[in-house]
């Protein structure tokens, strides 16, 4: 299953292929480098910055040069409201910060513009999506397509037609718009609903892991240490983990 196998240890060329390598994946860029940073605190402002844009800079340390950061604040998660999940501008993959908390984030401002509400176009599509193992093209630099073996989780809060996603390749939490990808013939759903030979999790029941202390040991024999924040509910027995010192949010069957 997604991440079963594959380590969370995040490196360009991991699996030997290329992030930049695809039409739309190319734009997850390694931020920033993984540095303990959050000796700072703001105290948060009264009111919910879900939904909210925000922009922000960002320092790495002393010798670092400073970036600029432009994003919408997706979720704040109820196991540590000190954490929220955010989409950076040009970025596929989903952030985890403790924003107002981290010191690598400088003069952070939330903007008066708040994500504006609509519908989505193909709800009964958009349901039929989740939980669904999927094959996802990405162009490459010379024109031909690379087929990604994915996972649909769950539809991105905030943002109707965006779906979160994660790959065998490459278990990170990305989001696409994946309704255009299927129409335009970039993403083929490989499990069918109504197949009686596929084996379904609906009726099974499973213990929530969420708010619980793990450790996981890396390919190299180095452990790190995280914690479950979110259980898919499409697929009750796999998680998002957000572990220490670390902003991506890693996605794991726990079975």
């Amino acid at each position: 299953m997604f991440g079963a196998t594959s380590g969370p240890y995040r490196s360009r060329g991991a699996d030997g292929v290329s992030a930049s390598r695809m039409k739309k994946k190319s734009s997850h860029k390694h931020k920033h480098k993984h540095h303990v940073g959050l000796s700072k605190s703001i105290t948060p402002p009264v009111r919910s910055i879900v939904g909210c844009r925000i922009k922000h800079k960002w320092k790495e340390d002393c010798y670092s040069p400073v970036s600029h950061w432009t994003g919408t604040v997706l979720d704040q998660i109820p196991v540590n409201p000190s954490l929220y999940l955010i989409k950076y501008d040009g970025f596929d993959c989903v952030y985890g910060l403790e924003i107002f908390r981290d010191e690598r984030v400088e003069g952070l401002e939330i903007l008066p513009d708040k994500i504006a509400p609509y519908r989505i176009s193909d709800a009964r599509l958009a349901e039929r999506m989740l939980g669904r193992t999927v094959e996802h093209q990405f162009e490459t630099e010379d024109g031909s397509k690379n087929g990604w073996k994915g996972l649909v989780l769950a539809r991105a809060p905030i943002l109707p037609t965006w779906f979160f996603i994660t790959y065998e390749k490459d278990p990170v939490l990305y989001m696409y718009q994946l309704l255009e990808d299927y129409k335009e013939g970039d993403l083929q759903i490989l499990s069918d609903p109504e197949d009686p030979t596929e084996m379904k999790e609906t009726g099974e029941v499973f213990d929530s892991l969420v708010g619980k202390q793990v450790e996981y040991e890396n390919k190299n024999g180095s452990k790190r240490t995280g914690t479950v924040i979110y259980q898919v509910e499409a697929k009750p027995s796999v998680y998002f983990i957000k572990f220490d010192n670390d902003y991506y949010i890693y996605v794991y069957d726990m079975v």
